[in-house]
Order: C-alpha cells, then structure tokens, then sequence
C-alpha cells in the first residue's frame, strides 16, 4: 500500500479505470461526491446537490471513493465522519483528503457530516481538517447552508487563487 496505506499498490490490485465518474460533464455543472451509507440522509443531500446543480457520484466504500479521487478533483466531498471505517477506527476517505497537497485540497469544500459536533462548529471544522460540518439532524437544511458556506469559501480564498494563478501554480 501506497499513501499510508490508503490506496493499494498496482502490484497488490490492478486499478481499474473503467469506472471513470464523469466522462462528459457541462460546463456549467461541478462534481460532488457523497460518502454516506445511511440511505435516507444520501437521498436528502442528494436532492440538495442536484438542486444546486451538482454532477453527483456516490461510492459505497472508501476503497471505491478513493479510486474516484484519482480521476477527478471534485468541488465538493460530502462525507460522513463513519463512513466505511476500517477496523482501526479510522476514515480512510477523510485521512486520504487531509494528505492531499494544500494546493489540491483548497480546490475541495469538504463537508462533514456528523451526528456529534454542530452545524458550523468552527473549532472542530478546523480540527477535522473539513470546510464544513453539517449534523445530521439538520441535513434537510445542507442545500442553503453548503451555499453560503461555499460562498464565503470562495470570497476568502479568491486572493489566494488570483495570485496562484498569476504565478502560473494553479
């Protein structure tokens, strides 16, 4: 295993590229990815992605969510803080996601969603290493919340970009 164990070695297992999330996409849309088992709360967030005009993947393990992220850098990471956790007690998917480069991983709004910390508890976004935390009590609301929240996101970072950009790293 490569990556802290996150993503197998070509030797181990022979990726499979075949399962490519949006060979064709609009312009106008932005991918998102889902990390949820719990069917009712997928359907909620979904609605809500489509509604902001998400193109939407949602993979059922962490081993597959994580082959997606190697073909795609998704604008949003909608994930479940246990999603898919291994026997170590440990998110694969967010593990993978806070090792990523800072240059990539600004390209991400990360969501988490949790049924132990608040809604825009700001402390443990921070300490997650996530964008946003959304509590599960309240995932009927994530449509205007993501909104704003990605909004905000893009104000304090458009500097950040703008110079990245002109420096020819972005």
């Amino acid at each position: 295993m490569n990556k802290e164990n996150l993503i197998p070695d070509e030797t181990e297992e022979e990726l499979d590229y075949s399962g490519r999330p949006f060979d064709y996409r609009d312009m106008d849309t932005s991918t998102s990815m889902i990390c949820e088992h719990d069917a009712v709360l997928r359907q909620k967030i979904r609605e809500n992605l489509k509604a902001l005009n998400f193109n939407i993947i949602e993979p059922t393990t962490a081993k597959e969510a994580l082959k997606y992220t190697t073909f795609q850098t998704f604008n949003v990471i909608v994930v479940n803080e246990n999603f898919d956790i291994g026997k170590d007690g440990v998110n694969r998917v967010l593990k993978y996601l806070e090792s990523l480069p800072m240059s990539v991983r600004r390209q991400i709004f990360v969501v988490l969603i949790s049924a132990t910390f608040a809604t825009m508890d700001y402390m443990n976004t921070l300490n997650k290493s996530v964008n946003l935390i959304v509590n599960k009590e309240e995932i009927a609301e994530i449509g205007m919340i993501l909104k704003k929240e990605m909004e905000e996101n893009e104000y304090f970072y458009h500097v950040f970009r703008a110079f990245q950009t002109k420096l020819g790293k972005a």
